[in-house]
């Protein structure tokens, strides 16, 4: 018998590797006001088809619902997963400050369920997205600002550290902070019902100018957010260059239109906003130039699909006749439908599990990932057809009929089934927040003989 050296120290503790606690904190709490948010939506799908349903709501019916849906998907479920990764870009999710992430996700979810019972109350600014009144309109842009501080914080900590990063990233960090510093004072001030943008004279809505400098900011930030994520692939600048070049012509012109109140029908409006679709395969490209994990692969493929649907759909839903057909009709609920349920929800998905890293098994599995893919087109498609119908009889989907009845029941069912896939996301999000805790493995080299 020969004693053989174990290949391992006689006492060995074994750790997983967790996910970030700050990054965690922000998709659970992003996943919580997705539920919320969807549940709520599915009581208005309810409250449409029966409108009975209404007269034992009191004073909290539709109108007052739909505007808590509508805010909770905007900065509930779609702004919380920034703030995570600007916790990674910033650097907060680790050192000291890091226990400080979860009061600053908690006193952001305060000020959403304060906004909430304002709505609920029927306080409102009047503007859509920007329904901030009273003391909610001071309570969330304090949230936003306590977020933004514990940020600055974090990034003076790491200013002399041994191995920080260089000039170049240090600056755009500090531009950064400027303008998110920005956010919260703008937030305020845009809520008033005193300012209000230009608007298209024939419809009441934004003009070509104003979605065209709406989406160019969009892009901008698709272009910034590889940077915070990864790293980019060798041999990839001309593709870098081409995107930013292509950014910087399209802002001279939207420059070039000036701000003014014009309608739809103006050869500049529609024709300017058209230079739009270049994204369509650029965006893919530009991405394509960057690293991610094998992870990410079906929520990325997601996130082109539903961009390139954004941008073509949002282009000819503007254009002189189609939008005249459309406007105030079901049909721009469900273009609304592929902007927030399909584009910004494959992004913020992709950009999570980017993050999570191991942790991002809980958005891949199969049944989530395809109930709510199909579920968000299946009202896409319901929508629009309710919304062709009414544009050609107003009163389709105000009166209770058979055809109407027919598609608010499939919109429930849409409903029903996204909100599964969320609940099935949230549910896997609060194993995150719990990290397994280390094993040890004594090993002692007396019991490791062989022959």
């Amino acid at each position: 018998m020969a004693e053989s050296k174990s290949q391992f120290p006689s006492d060995i503790s074994v750790v997983s590797s967790p996910t970030s606690p700050g990054f965690a904190g922000a998709a659970w709490h992003s996943l919580f006001w997705l539920v919320v948010a969807n549940s709520i939506g599915v009581l208005i799908a309810l409250l449409l088809l029966f409108p009975g349903i209404n007269g034992l709501l009191g004073e909290w019916t539709y109108g007052r619902w739909i505007m808590v849906h509508m805010n909770l998907m905007l900065y509930g479920w779609s702004s919380l997963p920034l703030a995570g990764f600007l916790f990674r870009v910033y650097g907060t999710e680790r050192g000291p400050l890091a226990a400080w992430c979860r009061p600053a996700l908690w006193a952001w979810s305060a000020a959403l369920i304060a906004g909430s019972l304002s709505w609920l109350s029927g306080h409102s600014s009047g503007k859509l997205f920007l329904d901030w009144s009273g003391f909610a309109r001071i309570v969330f842009p304090l949230a936003m600002l306590a977020l933004w501080l514990l940020l600055a914080l974090s990034f003076l900590r790491q200013w002399n550290q041994p191995g920080g990063r260089g000039w170049a990233a240090r600056s755009g960090r500090i531009v950064g902070l400027i303008l998110l510093l920005a956010v919260p004072v703008v937030m305020y001030l845009a809520s008033s019902p005193a300012v209000y943008p230009y608007v298209n004279p024939d419809t009441g809505g934004p003009t070509g100018q104003s979605q065209l400098e709406s989406s160019l900011m969009v892009v901008a930030m698709l272009l910034l957010l590889p940077f915070g994520l990864t790293r980019r692939r060798t041999g990839s600048s001309r593709v870098l260059v081409l995107g930013w070049a292509v950014l910087l012509a399209e802002s001279a012109l939207c420059f070039a239109l000036g701000r003014r109140d014009i309608s739809h029908r103006s050869p500049a409006q529609f024709l300017s906003l058209g230079s739009l679709l270049v994204w369509i395969p650029l965006i893919p490209a530009y991405f394509a130039a960057f690293n991610w994990r094998p992870e990410t692969h079906r929520w990325r493929l997601a996130f082109y699909a539903w961009w390139g649907a954004l941008v073509l759909t949002g282009w000819l839903l503007f254009l002189p006749g189609l939008l005249d057909h459309f406007k105030f009709t079901d049909g721009l609920v469900g273009h609304s439908f592929v902007a927030m349920a399909g584009f910004t929800s494959s992004l913020l998905i992709f950009v999570m599990v980017q993050i999570l890293g191991e942790g991002g098994w809980i958005f891949n599995r199969t049944r989530s990932f395809y109930a709510w893919n199909i579920a968000v087109v299946g009202y896409i498609v319901i929508m629009t057809v309710a919304g062709w119908w009414e544009g050609y009889d107003p009163a389709f989907t105000i009166v209770p009929g058979v055809a109407r009845n027919g598609l608010y029941a499939l919109r429930l069912v849409s409903g029903i089934a996204m909100l599964l896939a969320s609940l099935d996301w949230l549910i896997d999000a609060s194993t995150l927040l719990h990290p397994p805790e280390p094993v040890s493995l004594h090993l002692s080299l007396s019991q490791e003989k062989t022959a």
